[in-house]
C-alpha cells in the first residue's frame, strides 16, 4: 500500500446510474452519499456528471454539490452511447494531462467502461467503481481497484434491512 493520498475525479453516467436505482433498488439516486463514501478515500479534485438535464429534477441536487453538469445532445436517432464516449474522453484527457489525480471513479455499471478502467489501471491509477451489485456488470465489478456497492452506502437501505449477520443494530 501507498502512503500517497489518493486525489480523485469523480465521472457520473448519470442515466445508467439513476435508472439502475430506481429499477433495481426502487430508490431515488442520492449524489450527497455517494460523495460521502468516496471522501473516505481520498480528496474529490472535480466531479462531473453527464446526462440530458433538461429531463428530470435531479440537476439541482448535483449543482448543490458543484457537480460540474455535461449536458448530453440528444439526436433523432438516440444517443445510447454520447454520454459514455464524453465520459470515457474526458477521463482519459484528465489522466494524460493532470499528474495529481492518482484515482478516478465511475459511478454506473455500464460494461462498456471496462476498457476505459483498464486504461486508467494502465496509467498507475486507482479505479473505483460505484453502481449496485444487480446493475453492474461483474466483469467491472471484478476489474476495477475497489467496487463501491450502492446498497451499502445508502443509509436509508441499510436501516430497512437489517441483516441476521450484523449482530445488533446500531442506532444513530
Amino acid at each position: 500500500m501507498t502512503d500517497t493520498p489518493l486525489k480523485i475525479a469523480l465521472f457520473i453516467d448519470f442515466d445508467n446510474i439513476e435508472i439502475g436505482v430506481k429499477n433495481t433498488l426502487g430508490l431515488s439516486f442520492d449524489i450527497g452519499a455517494v460523495l460521502e463514501a468516496i471522501k473516505e478515500r481520498g480528496e474529490i479534485i472535480t466531479k462531473v456528471a453527464y446526462s440530458d438535464w433538461k429531463r428530470g429534477d435531479y440537476g439541482r441536487a448535483m449543482a448543490n454539490h458543484a457537480v460540474r453538469l455535461v449536458q448530453r445532445v440528444m439526436t433523432p436517432g438516440g444517443d445510447k452511447n454520447g454520454a459514455d464516449i464524453n465520459l470515457a474522453l474526458d477521463a482519459l484527457e484528465m489522466a494524460f494531462t493532470h499528474d495529481h489525480i492518482n484515482a478516478f471513479v465511475i459511478v454506473g455499471g455500464d460494461s462498456d467502461f471496462i476498457t476505459l478502467v483498464e486504461k486508467l489501471k494502465q496509467y498507475d491509477r486507482k479505479v473505483f467503481v460505484v453502481g449496485g451489485r444487480a446493475f453492474t456488470s461483474q466483469v467491472m465489478q471484478k476489474n476495477c481497484t475497489e467496487f463501491i456497492a450502492y446498497e451499502n452506502i445508502v443509509p436509508d437501505r441499510r436501516a430497512s434491512q437489517p441483516r441476521a449477520d450484523r449482530g445488533g443494530e446500531r442506532q444513530r
